[in-house]
């Protein structure tokens, strides 16, 4: 059974997100024609230069940075657990609505 207050604000709703979606795509194409947002002297990629003013900034990222007594399958194993529990409850979550 449906309902004809339910079908005319689902048909809202994908109205509203369309315009949302058209409205973002033509301010994103707006502000890149315009080359709005960029930091003077700064010739980086986007998002780039909020790390430039940073001070040796490199170290932070570099492969050294990271190093650590536990072994890296220890981690991408505590990770992969990690996922196998989170799907595990969203699938236990889920069936509970049926």
């Amino acid at each position: 059974m449906k309902l004809k207050g339910m079908d005319r604000m689902n048909r809202g709703l994908k109205v509203t997100a369309g315009l949302v979606f058209v409205l973002s795509v033509v301010l994103a194409a707006y502000i890149m024609v315009n080359h709005m947002g960029l930091a003077d002297g700064l010739d980086f990629g986007a998002g780039a230069y909020y790390y430039a003013d940073i001070p040796e900034f490199d170290r932070f990222v570099s492969a050294c940075a990271y190093e650590t007594r536990i072994p890296s399958w220890v981690i991408f194993g505590i990770f992969l657990l990690w996922g196998a529990a989170m799907y595990r409850l969203w699938v236990w979550i889920d069936g509970k609505d049926k």
